[in-house]
Protein backbone atom coordinates (compact mmCIF):
# COMPACT_ATOMS: atom_id res chain seq x y z
CA UNK A 1 0.00 0.00 0.00
CA UNK A 2 1.13 3.51 -0.84
CA UNK A 3 0.39 5.51 2.33
CA UNK A 4 0.60 9.30 2.55
CA UNK A 5 1.11 10.88 5.97
CA UNK A 6 0.19 14.47 6.83
CA UNK A 7 1.10 15.67 10.30
CA UNK A 8 0.28 18.88 12.12
CA UNK A 9 -1.68 20.35 14.99
CA UNK A 10 -4.85 20.80 12.89
CA UNK A 11 -6.08 23.46 15.29
CA UNK A 12 -8.38 23.68 13.37
CA UNK A 13 -8.25 21.74 10.12
CA UNK A 14 -9.07 23.88 7.06
CA UNK A 15 -9.36 23.64 3.29
CA UNK A 16 -5.62 24.18 2.81
CA UNK A 17 -4.86 20.94 4.65
CA UNK A 18 -7.51 19.06 2.68
CA UNK A 19 -6.45 20.37 -0.72
CA UNK A 20 -2.80 19.56 -0.02
CA UNK A 21 -3.73 15.99 0.95
CA UNK A 22 -5.93 15.53 -2.13
CA UNK A 23 -3.32 16.90 -4.54
CA UNK A 24 -0.75 14.50 -3.09
CA UNK A 25 -3.16 11.56 -3.22
CA UNK A 26 -3.97 12.19 -6.86
CA UNK A 27 -0.55 13.16 -8.23
CA UNK A 28 1.42 10.51 -6.32
CA UNK A 29 -1.29 7.86 -6.70
CA UNK A 30 -1.55 7.18 -2.99
CA UNK A 31 -3.93 4.48 -1.78
CA UNK A 32 -4.61 6.30 1.48
CA UNK A 33 -3.72 9.53 3.27
CA UNK A 34 -3.59 9.55 7.05
CA UNK A 35 -3.97 12.80 8.98
CA UNK A 36 -1.80 12.61 12.10
CA UNK A 37 -2.74 15.24 14.70
CA UNK A 38 0.19 15.82 17.03
CA UNK A 39 -0.01 15.40 20.79
CA UNK A 40 2.61 18.15 21.30
CA UNK A 41 4.15 19.60 18.12
CA UNK A 42 7.91 20.17 18.62
CA UNK A 43 7.69 23.78 17.37
CA UNK A 44 4.65 24.65 19.54
CA UNK A 45 5.64 23.34 22.95
CA UNK A 46 4.97 26.76 24.46
CA UNK A 47 1.36 27.06 23.24
CA UNK A 48 -1.67 25.32 24.67
CA UNK A 49 -3.52 23.43 21.96
CA UNK A 50 -7.21 22.67 21.73
CA UNK A 51 -7.76 19.27 23.43
CA UNK A 52 -6.85 16.35 21.18
CA UNK A 53 -10.36 14.90 21.20
CA UNK A 54 -11.84 18.06 19.73
CA UNK A 55 -9.11 18.38 17.07
CA UNK A 56 -9.74 14.76 16.08
CA UNK A 57 -13.52 15.28 15.91
CA UNK A 58 -13.03 18.31 13.63
CA UNK A 59 -10.74 16.28 11.37
CA UNK A 60 -13.24 13.44 11.16
CA UNK A 61 -15.99 15.91 10.22
CA UNK A 62 -13.72 17.48 7.59
CA UNK A 63 -12.80 14.24 5.82
CA UNK A 64 -16.19 12.55 6.10
CA UNK A 65 -17.14 10.84 2.84
CA UNK A 66 -13.60 10.58 1.46
CA UNK A 67 -12.81 6.87 1.44
CA UNK A 68 -9.04 7.37 1.04
CA UNK A 69 -8.68 9.76 4.00
CA UNK A 70 -8.23 8.55 7.60
CA UNK A 71 -7.56 10.25 10.94
CA UNK A 72 -4.88 8.41 12.92
CA UNK A 73 -4.59 8.69 16.72
CA UNK A 74 -1.05 7.30 16.69
CA UNK A 75 0.72 10.45 17.95
CA UNK A 76 -2.10 11.40 20.32
CA UNK A 77 -2.12 7.95 21.94
CA UNK A 78 1.68 7.89 22.19
CA UNK A 79 1.65 11.24 23.99
CA UNK A 80 4.55 13.58 24.63
CA UNK A 81 6.31 15.57 21.93
CA UNK A 82 5.35 14.22 18.49
CA UNK A 83 8.53 13.71 16.51
CA UNK A 84 8.03 12.68 12.89
CA UNK A 85 10.92 10.22 12.94
CA UNK A 86 9.33 8.30 15.84
CA UNK A 87 6.00 8.10 14.03
CA UNK A 88 7.56 6.87 10.80
CA UNK A 89 9.63 4.27 12.65
CA UNK A 90 6.53 2.95 14.42
CA UNK A 91 4.58 2.72 11.17
CA UNK A 92 7.49 0.95 9.49
CA UNK A 93 7.66 -1.60 12.34
CA UNK A 94 3.91 -2.21 12.17
CA UNK A 95 3.97 -3.02 8.44
CA UNK A 96 7.37 -3.13 6.67
CA UNK A 97 5.67 -3.77 3.33
CA UNK A 98 3.90 -0.41 3.36
CA UNK A 99 5.35 2.38 1.20
CA UNK A 100 5.40 5.58 3.27
CA UNK A 101 5.16 9.08 1.80
CA UNK A 102 5.67 12.02 4.14
CA UNK A 103 3.74 15.09 2.92
CA UNK A 104 5.07 18.57 3.64
CA UNK A 105 4.83 22.05 2.24
CA UNK A 106 7.75 23.57 0.36
CA UNK A 107 8.04 26.21 3.08
CA UNK A 108 8.64 23.46 5.65
CA UNK A 109 11.41 21.84 3.61
CA UNK A 110 13.93 24.49 4.68
CA UNK A 111 13.37 23.52 8.33
CA UNK A 112 13.64 19.77 7.79
CA UNK A 113 17.41 19.56 8.49
CA UNK A 114 16.69 20.96 12.00
CA UNK A 115 14.09 18.31 12.85
CA UNK A 116 14.95 15.30 14.98
CA UNK A 117 17.02 12.82 12.92
CA UNK A 118 16.16 14.24 9.47
CA UNK A 119 18.38 11.72 7.67
CA UNK A 120 16.39 8.87 9.18
CA UNK A 121 13.12 10.58 8.17
CA UNK A 122 14.27 10.56 4.54
CA UNK A 123 15.17 6.88 4.82
CA UNK A 124 11.91 5.75 6.39
CA UNK A 125 9.61 7.62 4.01
CA UNK A 126 9.67 9.43 0.71
CA UNK A 127 9.33 13.18 1.39
CA UNK A 128 6.65 14.59 -0.91
CA UNK A 129 7.21 18.33 -1.14
CA UNK A 130 4.21 20.44 -2.16
CA UNK A 131 4.75 23.58 -4.22
CA UNK A 132 1.95 26.15 -4.18
CA UNK A 133 1.29 28.08 -7.38
CA UNK A 134 2.86 31.53 -7.25
CA UNK A 135 5.05 30.75 -4.25
CA UNK A 136 8.84 30.37 -4.28
CA UNK A 137 9.95 26.96 -5.53
CA UNK A 138 11.23 24.42 -3.05
CA UNK A 139 14.96 24.51 -2.36
CA UNK A 140 15.98 20.87 -2.36
CA UNK A 141 19.64 21.74 -1.79
CA UNK A 142 18.95 21.73 1.97
CA UNK A 143 18.77 17.93 1.74
CA UNK A 144 22.12 17.52 -0.03
CA UNK A 145 23.98 16.71 3.19
CA UNK A 146 21.29 14.27 4.37
CA UNK A 147 20.71 11.98 1.38
CA UNK A 148 22.58 10.57 -1.57
CA UNK A 149 22.44 12.27 -4.96
CA UNK A 150 20.24 9.43 -6.22
CA UNK A 151 17.80 9.79 -3.32
CA UNK A 152 17.71 13.57 -3.76
CA UNK A 153 16.83 13.18 -7.44
CA UNK A 154 14.05 10.76 -6.47
CA UNK A 155 12.67 13.24 -3.90
CA UNK A 156 12.65 15.96 -6.57
CA UNK A 157 10.66 13.69 -8.89
CA UNK A 158 8.02 13.19 -6.21
CA UNK A 159 7.19 16.87 -5.67
CA UNK A 160 3.55 17.90 -6.07
CA UNK A 161 1.87 21.07 -7.36
CA UNK A 162 -1.21 22.60 -5.75
CA UNK A 163 -3.15 25.86 -6.20
CA UNK A 164 -2.23 28.84 -4.06
CA UNK A 165 -4.55 29.02 -1.06
CA UNK A 166 -3.90 31.65 1.58
CA UNK A 167 -5.27 29.93 4.67
CA UNK A 168 -3.77 29.20 8.06
CA UNK A 169 -5.20 27.80 11.28
CA UNK A 170 -3.75 30.74 13.23
CA UNK A 171 -5.74 33.17 11.09
CA UNK A 172 -8.93 31.15 11.59
CA UNK A 173 -8.41 31.23 15.38
CA UNK A 174 -7.79 34.98 15.22
CA UNK A 175 -10.93 35.55 13.16
CA UNK A 176 -13.09 33.52 15.55
CA UNK A 177 -11.69 35.44 18.52
CA UNK A 178 -12.50 38.71 16.71
CA UNK A 179 -16.03 37.60 15.83
CA UNK A 180 -15.30 37.48 12.10
CA UNK A 181 -16.58 34.97 9.57
CA UNK A 182 -14.66 31.78 8.80
CA UNK A 183 -17.12 30.63 6.13
CA UNK A 184 -15.38 28.92 3.18
CA UNK A 185 -12.11 28.73 5.13
CA UNK A 186 -12.93 25.38 6.73
CA UNK A 187 -15.66 22.81 5.97
CA UNK A 188 -19.11 23.88 7.12
CA UNK A 189 -19.31 21.00 9.60
CA UNK A 190 -16.06 22.17 11.23
CA UNK A 191 -17.28 25.77 11.27
CA UNK A 192 -20.46 24.70 13.10
CA UNK A 193 -18.45 22.51 15.49
CA UNK A 194 -16.28 25.51 16.41
CA UNK A 195 -19.42 27.59 16.95
CA UNK A 196 -21.24 24.94 19.00
CA UNK A 197 -18.26 24.14 21.22
CA UNK A 198 -17.29 27.83 21.55
CA UNK A 199 -13.70 27.19 20.50
CA UNK A 200 -11.11 29.95 20.00
CA UNK A 201 -13.25 32.59 21.73
CA UNK A 202 -10.49 33.73 24.07
CA UNK A 203 -7.79 36.24 23.31
CA UNK A 204 -5.62 34.91 20.49
CA UNK A 205 -1.89 35.68 20.29
CA UNK A 206 -0.24 36.99 17.15
CA UNK A 207 -0.29 34.51 14.23
CA UNK A 208 2.27 31.72 14.54
CA UNK A 209 4.72 30.63 11.82
CA UNK A 210 3.42 28.10 9.33
CA UNK A 211 3.44 24.60 10.70
CA UNK A 212 4.84 21.31 9.49
CA UNK A 213 3.04 20.54 6.28
CA UNK A 214 2.70 24.19 5.35
CA UNK A 215 -0.16 25.41 7.54
CA UNK A 216 -0.57 26.09 11.25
Amino acid sequence: MRLGLLGGSFDPVHFGHLLLAECCREQRRLDEVWFLPAAVPPHKQGRELTPAGERIEMLELAIGGHEAFTVSRLEIDRGGVSYTVDTLAELRRDDPARELFFLLGADSLADLPRWKDPQRICELAMPVVVNRAGAAEADFSVLASLVSAERLAEIRRHQVEMPQIGLSASDIRRRVAAGQSIRYRTPRAVEKYIETHKLYRGEEPAPLPLAKGGYC
